[in-house]
């Protein structure tokens, strides 16, 4: 399926993994960034809805099991997308999402919580560690997923950003969660801006649009234009993101924002908007590596 891509960010790259079960091949299609690949220190994918095993409305690589979709069939696709970066579902770490600024430090502890056992917490849309081989998960579907490297200390986050959480700066959090238990310096790591809802598609009213009048002084003139109706806008969640990241710190050549709408192209990735909320869950996923 040819991706509708969107003018400005950067190019994310379409990979393809041949696996096979019960002696049948399946092909599943997952998403990366050339710039987090670079670093040489983490394995990370942003999944599709291609190759996995659930059906109608979670069609096919639905990763949520809060959508009414079948357990087995989640398990299934859990166990896809874990074996791609070579390890099993036991590794998975899941945020919940409740669209906070919450950052969660995961340890071994937290191993397989979310997938093959309950997860013990609530609120946590961020999710940091410089364990290797945990595989850090936040959900979406129009949400952005925010990716960091830092590669000086070998550490990564994840933090789940929609409206609310770029509105309270979500990636300011993170970077501040990561300096407090790394030693992060912005300046030293390597951030990327996942696929999510883009601005033509993106259709907020006036509560939502002051709230970043409010939270953006100066610059909300750039996140900002007037919609097709009276009171309302269309909402720049990419250019939002960017721009906190870069006033925290993080360099622009360290910085790639993608050029993947999650509603241009909802028929290969989930967006609650184009179907209404009748969806499964798209996944960030991303591990450090071992030395």
């Amino acid at each position: 399926m040819e991706l509708v891509r969107k003018n400005s960010g950067n190019p994310v790259k379409v990979n393809r993994y041949m696996g096979q079960i019960q002696g049948k091949g399946y092909e599943v299609e997952y998403l990366t960034f050339p710039i987090l690949e670079e670093t040489g220190i983490v394995r990370h994918l942003f999944s599709t809805r291609v190759g996995g095993v659930s059906k109608g409305v979670f069609e096919s690589m639905n990763l949520s099991y809060a959508r009414g979709d079948e357990k087995e069939a989640v398990d299934e696709n859990f166990r896809r997308i874990a074996e791609i970066l070579g390890a099993g579902p036991e590794k998975f770490v899941c945020s919940k999402q409740t669209h906070t600024t919450n950052v969660r430090l995961v340890t071994e502890a937290d191993c397989g919580k979310g997938v093959v056992y309950p997860l013990d917490y609530d609120e946590v849309d961020g999710l940091i560690t410089n364990v290797p081989g945990i595989l850090l998960c936040t959900s979406y579907a129009d949400c952005v997923p925010l990716y960091f490297v830092d590669t000086e200390n070998r550490a990564i986050g994840l933090g789940h950003s929609g409206w609310r959480g770029t509105v309270n700066r979500m990636g300011r959090e993170m970077l501040r969660a990561m300096k407090e238990s790394f030693g992060t310096r912005p300046e030293r790591v390597t951030a990327a801006i996942g696929p999510s809802i883009c601005q033509d598609c993106y259709e907020v009213d006036e509560e939502v649009a002051q709230q970043f009048r409010e939270a953006f002084p100066g610059e909300w003139e750039y996140l900002l234009r007037r919609g097709k109706k009276e009171g309302k806008y269309q909402l720049d969640l990419w250019e939002a993101n960017r721009r906190v990241l870069l006033r925290e710190g993080v360099l622009p050549e360290n910085l790639a924002v993608t050029d993947v709408c999650t509603c241009c192209n909802s028929e290969y990735l989930f967006s609650h908007r184009a179907s209404c909320g009748r969806r499964g869950n798209l996944a960030a996923v991303m591990e450090l590596c071992l030395e």
